[in-house]
């Protein structure tokens, strides 16, 4: 059996980024936490959890920070990710969240609904005149579906959807362990720069001609005195919410629809069992969840689940692993969209819970019935590959046919 060392370089690998759950379950067998070696340079990772109780509980506590790394202030992306609600630590935290808390209401929710049928509706008569012959279901479906939904809720135009992609792939390839070299560093950073260069003419035309969306509402808030955030957190804040909103519902579409096509009983019930739906869509975050983990870095020297932890080191949270955790989750590699229990793990806990869980829950419990009765023939053609990234996991591009043209 590998040590918690040897599980870590083998997840590392290109065959553990890839399918990192054989590992997963290694370290579970070794316990909810395991602590790491020290090294000679110094770490600032004291050790790896796995446990669904205890990264629950660390995600909980607010004490528990996120620390920013050595010299974010020198780099526009991290100046700009560390800026904001997602990584900013209390009490600046609470101030910001609650200003867009404010806007995910259950009434826009409510006004999102129709958006989502239209949407899908729509590429799904694109893919539907594409023919009988195979398609790009990430291309085509899974990352045009939440990125115009979440434009139109937050008021990027849809004309500007092609040039933003290239700056979320450039800030998410940044992101991911593996990706602080210094090419990416500096595409990250351009990126930062340009969005922020985005936003600032894009605030200011909605303070010209205000509408509906989000940034019209904020914008209006901000200039009334009303919230405390200045125009450069707003404009953060901004970058960091529609990458987080949309980039976890690709995956949750991309890496559910080869769930849902290996249990075609289920795929083929959801569009007339709602309750079904919202348990498929629960268990496919669980089983496959787009945020493999975080980390939180100790406020004092600690214990961790007989584990020491000291003052400032950090503890990698491994929320898929926390997602099968066997003593939660009976079978916990086995798909089942009723399964009892606990709610996963795929959308955090406690201050840092995500903002768009419930628009995320909303799409899949829209999109995915009405995709599987559009095309009932549907068929994976290809072994799905994975993107690579240990932090967000996901399928970038899924190879499928139709099956030719159903009914709308």
């Amino acid at each position: 059996m590998l040590d918690v060392e040897g599980l870590l370089t083998r997840l590392y690998s290109e065959q553990g980024r890839q399918d990192p759950y054989p590992v997963y379950a290694g370290l579970h067998a070794q316990g909810a936490i395991a602590a790491l070696a020290p090294r000679p340079e110094g770490q600032r990772v004291a050790a790896v959890a796995v446990g669904y109780d205890l990264v629950g509980a660390v995600l909980r506590d607010p004490e528990w920070s996120k620390q920013p790394p050595p010299g974010w202030m020198e780099q526009e992306i991290l100046r700009t990710l560390q800026s904001s609600m997602m990584f900013i630590n209390p009490p600046d935290h609470g101030r910001m969240r609650k200003v867009f808390a404010g806007t995910f209401t259950p009434r826009r929710l409510g006004t999102l609904e129709p958006v989502i049928n239209r949407v899908a509706d729509e590429l799904l008569d694109r893919m539907a005149d594409a023919g009988p012959g195979e398609v790009d279901f990430v291309a085509e479906f899974a990352y045009p579906l939440p990125a115009r939904v979440m434009a139109e809720f937050i008021g990027i135009p849809a004309t500007e959807l092609a040039w933003y992609r290239d700056r979320v792939d450039r800030i998410d390839a940044f992101l991911d362990v593996a990706g602080k070299t210094p090419e990416r560093l500096a595409a990250a950073n351009a990126a930062a720069a340009e969005l922020r260069v985005f936003y600032a003419d894009l605030l200011a035309r909605r303070r010209r001609t205000p509408g509906e969306d989000l940034i019209s509402g904020l914008v209006e808030a901000v200039d009334a005195g009303g919230v405390q955030l200045t125009e450069d957190e707003l404009i953060n804040n901004l970058i960091v919410l529609f990458n987080a909103s949309f980039v976890t519902t690709v995956y949750m579409l991309s890496n559910g629809l080869p769930v849902l096509l290996e249990h075609p009983e289920v795929a083929a019930a959801l569009a007339d069992d709602p309750e079904l739906t919202a348990g498929a869509i629960d268990e496919i975050l669980r089983l496959q969840t787009p945020v493999h983990l975080l980390a939180r870095a100790a406020p004092r020297d600690t214990v961790l689940g007989g584990v020491p932890i000291p003052q400032g080191q950090n503890v990698l949270l491994l929320i898929a692993a926390a997602n099968r955790d066997p003593a939660h989750f009976p079978d916990p590699d086995r798909f089942d969209p009723r399964r009892p229990g606990p709610p996963s793990l795929a959308f955090g806990l406690g201050l840092h819970y995500c903002l768009g869980a419930a628009v995320s829950r909303l799409e899949g419990r829209l999109a995915l019935p009405r995709l599987l009765s559009r095309f009932p023939r549907l068929r994976i053609m290809e072994q799905p590959v994975y993107s690579g990234s240990l932090f967000l996991r996901g399928i970038d591009k899924l190879s499928v046919s139709p099956g030719g043209r159903m009914h709308p």
